[in-house]
């Protein structure tokens, strides 16, 4: 392939813009210079920006395809061959502020044997700490190596983010063994993470096995061999995720069973409180009639001997109560 002049590579609001010198570490790139085809550039670049939506709309380097990829609405993980190079759709954790993990960011990215373009709208982290090895001297060397490093971080940060719910529902379940209910929303919540994970980790699991069995010639067999461990350790995660989606099931289920034994509960004591005070309540309403002829109704101790009756009435009818095993 020809050489890429250095000008042609300039973006006034390009978020990274260097070259990878092949030892681990990067190079500024300079518009004057022309770089050749054994060190690829890298420019990552923000497609709502002014100036980089241009470039992408207007450079000769990329096909056209690869223009409406790179900044256009797919979302869900894939790669497809589009000219010389592979398109890529990957989803990463969110772990911006003010955001929830499981509001998933879009990374897209071209990438040949001379040229690495990726797009984001919101951050990635992960091109952050790949940005970080390359600064200091221990990053990618290749452009191969610099998507299996960048895969790598972004199921690091997943199965991060899988392992957190993981220990919510243990929380959950063991409140549930203590006969706590949890918060309302909260189980709900976890399960809708659950499932945005396993919708679009599933499909980037695929990427990853794709990346891994095909003979691109910008990868080397140690790349694919690393894209196939982490395609294995994402597909760990997702096991992990099936497991814990069937797991919030069963919890619902004996939540369920926790409020209606607790509902059940209150019914009984307030049915006890009834039969306690059921015969209590015939006697006054009973003597609580405005007819003559009530007994004790001329004598004056009449209404303390009646109460203290009350009193033997209850604490008879509860001693039968506890006799019959019902209180």
């Amino acid at each position: 392939m020809d050489a890429i002049a250095g000008k042609s590579l300039q973006v006034s609001d390009a978020i990274i813009s260097c070259q990878l010198d092949g030892k681990g570490g990067m190079t500024p790139i300079n518009g004057a210079e022309v770089f050749d085809n054994d060190r690829p550039c890298w420019l990552h670049l923000n497609y709502a920006h002014h100036e980089s939506a241009d470039w992408l709309r207007l450079t000769p380097l990329l096909p056209d395809a690869v223009r409406d990829a790179l900044g256009g609405d797919s979302m869900r993980p894939r790669v497809s061959r589009l000219g010389d190079g592979t398109m890529i759709t990957l989803r990463s954790v969110n772990l911006n502020t003010e955001s929830r993990p499981e509001q998933l960011v879009v990374m897209r990215v071209f990438i040949n044997d001379r040229l690495i373009i990726s797009t984001r709208r919101r951050k990635v982290y992960a091109v952050d700490e790949v940005l970080s090895d390359l600064k200091n001297g221990n990053g990618p060397v290749s452009g191969g190596g610099w998507l299996v490093d960048v895969c790598d971080v972004l199921t690091d940060h997943a199965s991060e983010f899988i392992e957190q719910l993981h220990d919510k529902i243990i929380e959950l379940e063991d409140a549930v063994v203590d006969q706590q209910v949890p918060p309302r929303g909260e189980l709900a919540m976890i399960r809708k993470q659950l499932i945005i994970m396993r919708r679009y980790m599933a499909p980037q699991r695929d990427v990853y096995s794709r990346l891994a069995s095909e003979r691109l010639p910008w990868m080397t067999d140690d790349d694919r061999r690393r894209m196939q461990d982490i395609s294995d350790r994402l597909g760990r995660g997702l096991d992990d995720l099936d497991a814990s989606v069937a797991r919030t099931g069963v919890l619902s289920d004996e939540i369920g069973t926790v409020m209606a034994e607790a509902m059940n509960r209150r019914t009984y004591r307030m049915s006890l409180m009834a039969v306690v005070f059921l015969p209590t309540t015939f006697l006054t309403g009973l003597f609580g009639v405005n007819l003559g002829g009530i007994p004790g109704g001329g004598w004056r101790y009449g209404f303390g001997a009646f109460c203290l009756l009350l009193v033997f009435l209850v604490l008879g009818v509860a001693w039968w109560l506890r006799k019959r095993k019902w209180l």
